[in-house]
């Protein structure tokens, strides 16, 4: 049986009243009271019904977050860093993985909007712009463009590009190969790609440019190329697999930059340069951001950039 207000209460020993000021953070109350509803809740397996208290005005103090998958270690980091810091400031996630589907996308943004979330952060991008102009809930953006009136938190993509450029130069390479993924958006991640191609035409340095949806690693690589800038560091690793595999050595017969710098990667391959984009710092700025826009939804928000570092 699902256990009602007036359970709570009951074996709490207080009002109904109490439990509801309880619940919504109303009102002088003595921790020993708080902490006695709080227990009774847990007992019972209580669970405020987020659904109506957005219905009568309140914050539901749900959170939705959608990244286009949480395979990738950076997403899942970032996903878990926002939980974190969401639940500190007592708001519960509902996060979503749209698996770079458009379907998918609008399935789970109406789910989120059914169930009256407070807000939402999306890194992913499949839907038309339009879309993100209807939807009501107040929205930030992480490193992707949804719609004129949403903001964007995102790192430095340009520098992380010249910092990858940096290294390889740094190393004398004499072929470069750049990952470019076919994103044809106005999103920030594609100043990665302006950085990478600024600074090698400052060193009048030709690359070549490969098309991450036609790419054949086992295919392309070790080719001509001892250096490449790589999109990630997940796709970095398997290229480097692919020079391994042929006997060749990295930091000596080729170099190869990763980006993201998550910490299970710097971990499992510390051995990958890589551009290290500030998770926690992204975090904080997108929760930052997003509660702006929850206070003052029609006030205009400015977008923020943040510094990335690399790693050798």
């Amino acid at each position: 049986m699902v256990a009602k207000l007036k359970d709570v209460a009951q074996l709490a020993g207080v009002s109904v009243t109490t439990v509801s000021r309880v619940i919504n953070n109303y009102g002088s109350l003595s921790e020993k009271t708080i902490n006695k509803v709080h227990a009774a809740m847990r007992q019972l397996n209580y669970q405020p019904n987020a659904l109506a208290r957005a219905m009568q005005g309140k914050p539901s103090k749900f959170i939705g977050l959608i990244f286009p998958n949480l395979t990738n270690p950076f997403f899942a980091e970032l996903g878990n860093e926002l939980e974190r810091q969401l639940f500190k400031q007592g708001y519960k996630t509902i996060i979503a993985s749209s698996a770079e589907n458009p379907e998918i996308e609008h399935e789970y943004l109406s789910m989120l909007m059914a169930n009256q979330v407070d807000g939402i952060i999306s890194g992913s991008h499949n839907l038309d712009i339009d879309e993100y102009h209807r939807i009501s809930a107040p929205i930030v953006s992480f490193d992707r463009y949804l719609a004129d009136n949403i903001p964007i938190v995102s790192s430095d993509s340009y520098h992380g590009g010249q910092l990858a450029v940096e290294y390889l130069l740094k190393n004398r390479v004499t072929h470069i190969a750049v990952i470019v993924d076919e994103d044809t958006s106005a999103s920030p991640t594609l100043n990665r790609l302006q950085g990478v191609l600024d600074r090698l035409t400052a060193e009048h340095r030709s690359f070549d440019p490969l098309a991450l949806e036609k790419l054949d690693f086992q295919t392309t690589f070790p080719g001509i190329y001892d250096g490449v800038v790589a999109s990630n560091d997940v796709q970095a690793l398997e290229i480097a697999a692919v020079y391994r595999d042929r006997g060749l050595e990295m930091g000596k017969d080729f170099f190869i930059t990763g980006y993201d710098g998550s910490q299970l990667i710097r971990k499992v391959a510390p051995h990958l340069p890589t551009v290290v984009q500030p998770v926690p710092e992204l975090a904080t700025q997108l929760i930052k951001t997003l509660l702006k826009r929850v206070a003052a939804p029609q006030a205009a928000i400015s977008s923020v950039t943040l510094p990335v570092t690399f790693r050798e």
